[in-house]
């Protein structure tokens, strides 16, 4: 069998060294420097000016022409809207590959000596992904990322900040194709909404790509450019004060400022970025809890503060050496802060109980009071090296080292205290953690092309996570008393996991075909270790696992304007340490949370088949429906702890099928006034079984995203945004209807330098129910537990940018792979 591999891989690397036709390879980009995607490269025989063949240029501007025969030919460069670049002389004697420098179109001018600007697409629908231009959502500008992903057809954000990509909260974050395995909201929250250039939605990965992420991937790319020089970017976001303040405890504060500094030449790229942000966020929050143990109800009604404040800062640095064409090197750190306080004051008024259940009187009547503060932060390092080698024959060897630690912790303080006496204590209790982080990401990737009709990627990928943890739990009941170990909440964790996995993937096209086929195998190896502060008792739970990951993708155009596509993905979503402690947290007063150590992954099958049209006037229109399979599907589910304290616990409680349809629609109605509209709808279904009680719940969800932009006059808009997120399903109850409206105004001074953008970020004028959700779950005879989360509305930001210099930022900073997850 070995010599068989030994061959199989020798045939690979001669195939990839001989090419039986010369190559023809270029980029074209505009006057600043950016790629143009879709730019047309018209190949001619000088001699005679015949046509010899037509391409068109790929997401990064690149083109390529192949199979050509020795003579002298001239290639024509166009896009829509840009003056025509001819080339001549380009002379071929020998099979060889030929490299042309970057092609820059410039503006053309018609018969009136207008200019004509080419307007971007706000989406671009490619074989395995869409394509969305963030600078199209000026309701993010002086955002985060989250502002900027909002807008995309198949994401939606719950009132507690959850991001979903059609209806599924598992997905990964790629950061300039570059894996991480942070919180996706944590992530977004760090990475300023200017620095990004574009997003992409991989709904169904090939074999490439991790396969991590049961709704697929979202890459994250952001801004850069081509031309020598020096950049500078400064952006400045500032608040007003809240017009609704919820009679929170505090002013609730939001400003910012992230900058960054770029300089470029033949040879060397350094990019410096710094970035602060407060961003907080006021609200209250309306509960109603009961449970029935024995036939007695208790039931304790709640109202209160729910608040966050948040604070992120970070600082930057990249360095990429390129000594000649062939080879690259990289050198990225990333370091930073970020806490998150949530404040939950609440009053629990009315606590009663009754005995029978039906009873209307009550024996018993309390209130209290419970000040509830839980603060996350994170404290990280992280560093990459990197290094690319193209080959003569246009082959692609790329490595990847990558280097994390994530100091990860913060208390929670819940105190029961009288009411309206809070001077009477009834309990104090404090719980905190430190878990340090440890993470190591090794990646080799081989792309080369043995076939006329194809391109073989061949790759390997080593992945290490350390992840310990001292979670301490102590009680007091009396100020002047010491606080007291609660051993059996008190626990050290030891996550180690290991992750060995190798790829094959081909692709191609021939005519009106693109094909893409593969397949990733891998092996996973996962240590559990936990120690029990009551029993000092250790207990080890392993999970291993070997399974290959196939994908293919098909797609066929029907015309210049229209094509169909179908696809297939295996995917897996890895359970991250929090949800496998089994120690419990004192969430709120009546809410303790723990994890499963014995949670397995959720394995996930998705297909999709889909269809795009181009219309006339730039507007185009696209529709996906999709099918997603997941087995071992995890849930925060409820038990009972006590009469007043419901347990929540992550459990796989079976298997969930998700049907649904995706369209996207670009509609240019007038010169100036232009829309973006994106909708999902999809039927979800759990079948399973916890604590032994089956569970079989069904639901139809949908989903809108709509961006309208008028153009008042060049360098002046106005743009309406409103999301919106129906009724959903889980697995003990559901979650009702979300939306927010937003307007943006944006002005742009002294030739483009200066962009001034006013925000009302989720308008409401008490007329409406803006930023508000209510989740609830129950069992029936057991508990019922419902919440009203109310969250700011009418908030105004001012977001001014400047820019320095002409340059174009080639900046393309590293992020988390491992810590932001578990933040």
């Amino acid at each position: 069998m070995a010599k068989y591999q030994q061959l199989l891989i020798y045939t690979f690397i001669v195939l990839s060294t001989f090419s039986t036709y010369a190559q023809l390879k270029g980029k074209i980009i505009d006057e600043q420097g950016i790629p143009l995607e879709y730019a047309t490269a018209a190949l001619f025989n000088q001699n005679d000016n015949s046509l010899i063949t037509g391409v068109i240029t790929d997401l990064n501007g690149v083109f390529l022409i192949e199979d050509l025969k020795s003579g002298t030919y001239y290639l024509e460069a166009s896009f829509i809207g840009y003056d025509v670049k001819k080339i001549s002389d380009i002379t071929y004697t020998t099979k060889t590959v030929k490299n042309l420098e970057p092609i820059q179109l410039t503006l053309g001018n018609q018969l009136n000596e207008v200019v004509i600007k080419g307007e971007r697409a706000t989406v671009i629908n490619k074989i395995d992904r869409q394509v969305f231009d963030a600078q199209k959502f000026k309701n993010a500008q002086g955002g985060t990322g989250v502002d900027v992903i909002r807008n995309l057809p198949s994401v939606s954000i719950d009132a507690q900040g959850e991001i979903s990509v059609r209806g599924s909260s598992g997905f990964m974050v790629l950061l300039n194709g570059k894996p991480t395995q942070g919180n996706t909201s944590a992530l977004m929250a760090q990475l300023p909404a200017n620095a990004i250039e574009r997003v992409e939605v991989i709904t169904a990965p090939s074999a490439k790509y991790d396969p991590e992420g049961k709704a697929g991937i979202i890459n994250i790319i952001t801004k850069k450019g081509a031309t020598d020089g020096v950049y500078g970017q400064l952006n400045i976001k500032g608040g007003l004060p809240s017009i609704e303040t919820y009679d929170n405890d505090k002013y609730h504060q939001r400003y910012g400022i992230d900058a960054t500094y770029n300089i470029r030449n033949e040879k060397w790229n350094i990019s410096l970025g710094a970035n602060y942000q407060r961003n907080d966020l006021g609200g209250r929050r309306e509960g109603d809890v009961y449970t029935i143990i024995n036939d007695t109800i208790t039931q304790f009604p709640s109202t209160g503060e729910r608040s966050f404040d948040e604070v992120n800062y970070n600082g930057r640095l990249t360095v990429d050496f390129t000594p000649d064409s062939t080879n690259t090197f990289s050198l990225g750190f990333f370091a930073g802060k970020r806490s998150k306080d949530r404040l939950a004051d609440i009053v629990y008024y009315n606590n009663n109980a009754r005995t029978p259940a039906d009873n209307v009187n009550s024996f018993r009547t309390f209130q209290y009071y419970n000040h509830n503060l839980r603060i996350r932060k994170s404290d990280f390092a992280l560093g990459s090296f990197d290094y690319e080698h193209i080959f003569k024959n246009d082959a692609r060897l790329s490595t990847s080292f990558l280097y994390e630690y994530t100091l990860l912790g913060g208390p929670t303080v819940s105190q029961n205290l009288g009411e309206p006496d809070r001077s009477i204590l009834y309990q104090d209790e404090y719980n905190t953690n430190d878990n340090p982080l440890n993470g190591v990401r090794l990646q080799a990737d081989y792309r080369f092309k043995p076939f006329t009709f194809g391109t073989l990627e061949i790759g390997y990928q080593f992945r290490n996570l350390n992840h310990t943890g001292d979670f301490v739990y102590e009680r007091r009941t009396d100020y002047n008393d010491p606080f007291q170990l609660v051993p059996e909440f008190s626990s050290e964790v030891d996550l180690k996991r290991n992750i060995n996995s190798a790829y094959i993937q081909f692709s191609g096209k021939s005519k009106q075909w693109n094909y893409a086929a593969g397949a990733r195998i891998e092996a996973m190896n996962r240590t559990l270790e936990l120690r029990d502060k009551a029993n000092t008792v250790d207990t080890t739970y392993t999970y291993d696992f070997t399974k290959i990951y196939p994908s293919a993708s098909l797609q066929y155009a029907v015309s210049e304007r229209a094509n169909i596509k179908a696809s297939y993905s295996k995917r897996v979503e890895r359970t991250p340490t929090f949800k496998m402690n089994p120690f419990p947290e004192r969430e709120h007063s009546e809410t303790l949370e723990q994890g499963d150590p014995t949670l397995k992954p959720e394995f996930i099958d998705l297909i999709e088949l889909g269809i795009t049209q181009k219309l006339k006037g730039g507007n185009s229109i696209f529709a996906t429906a999709y099918f997603r399979n997941v087995k071992n599907v995890v849930n925060r589910v409820n038990t009972i702890y006590n009469d007043t304290i419901l347990n929540r616990i992550y459990s796989n409680v079976g298997t969930a099928k998700a049907i649904g349809l995706e369209v996207g629609a670009q509609l240019k109605a007038t010169q100036n006034w232009s829309n973006f509209l994106g909708a999902n709808i999809y039927n979800y279904n759990i079948d399973g079984s916890f604590d032994n009680q089956p569970i079989n719940t069904e639901a139809t969800v949908y989903s809108i995203n709509l961006n309208s932009t008028y153009n008042f006059w060049e360098n002046a808009s106005l743009q309406f945004t409103f999301n919106y997120l129906s009724e959903r399903i889980t697995a003990q109850g559901e979650d009702s209807r979300f939306y927010a409206p937003n307007l943006t105004f944006q002005k742009s001074f002294l030739n483009d330098r200066l962009t001034a953008t006013l925000q009302w970020q989720n308008i409401d004028m008490g007329l409406l129910d803006t930023n508000e959700q209510r989740i609830t779950t129950y069992r029936p005879n057991e508990f019922y537990t419902t919440t009203n989360y109310v969250y700011e509305v009418d908030m105004i930001l001012l977001n001014v940018a400047y820019t320095f210099k002409n340059g174009k930022n080639k900046a393309k900073f590293i992020d988390s792979e491992f810590g932001k997850r578990e933040f």
